[in-house]
């Protein structure tokens, strides 16, 4: 095996596309490691001990800033630190950079947990609770809008050139639908939902593990992901 090559724990779903996504970007090489989360894998010894919080992406990284292997949990760090080790998708100005950094924040903390929270009140949730359903259906109403605002005057979500921000609000924007988004009310957002989901790198990113990813319609997939599982002490 090339000693070169990053290794990649995910599963197809948001998080895990925006680190497919940046590797494809950079042109990295990378081994894609499928970690079942509706199997438990996430729950294993080897994974827990890259990934602490037990929540896919994770990377090891066999060459690191010093030159010694490195390994990173949390995908908006990791999307930081390839964007260090390459040079790409962070501009180098300070001003720009934390305009990037800014809207990377505000999907790790606004975009994924609220939409993260639509899709299971409106899908997974065992029993359909309207207080929740509108709850999250309404702030993910509000951030499409918080970011087609944004995109009536800016290209890219932080700025004119495309970054890792737009690299990590993507994946979750691709199921609108079960978000209760019609995108007709998101005019600038779905033209740059369209022009980030043609680019080649993204295709291919998202398509990483794609094949392995099943409905989680069984027992045991949902106590992995929503269950008892999850709060267990390891």
């Amino acid at each position: 095996m090339n000693d070169s090559i990053i290794e990649v724990y995910s599963w197809p779903t948001p998080n895990g596309h925006k680190v497919h996504i940046m590797l494809e970007e950079c042109g990295l090489p990378y081994r894609a490691i499928p970690v079942n989360i509706g199997a438990g894998d996430q729950f294993g010894p080897e994974f827990l001990a890259i990934s602490p919080n037990n929540k896919i992406p994770a990377i090891t990284d066999p060459i690191g800033p010093d030159g010694k292997p490195i390994s990173l949990f949390e995908s908006g760090a990791i999307l930081l630190y390839l964007a260090a080790k390459t040079g790409k998708l962070l501009p180098a100005d300070t001003r720009a950079k934390f305009e990037v950094l800014e809207w990377l924040m505000f999907q790790m903390g606004g975009v994924g947990p609220m939409l993260g929270q639509a899709h299971h009140f409106r899908i997974y949730a065992p029993e359909k609770i309207e207080y929740a359903v509108n709850r999250y259906t309404n702030e993910a109403k509000r951030l499409y809008g918080v970011m087609d605002k944004r995109l009536a005057k800016s290209k890219y979500i932080a700025g004119p050139t495309y970054s890792i921000a737009d690299i990590a609000i993507f994946p979750w924007l691709r199921s609108w639908k079960n978000q209760g988004i019609d995108w007709n009310d998101h005019p600038h957002l779905r033209g740059w939902f369209d022009e980030i989901a043609a680019r080649p790198a993204v295709q291919r990113g998202v398509e990483v593990l794609a094949s392995l990813r099943k409905p989680l319609v069984d027992e045991k997939s949902r106590e992995m992901l929503f269950g008892a599982a999850q709060y267990r002490a390891r």
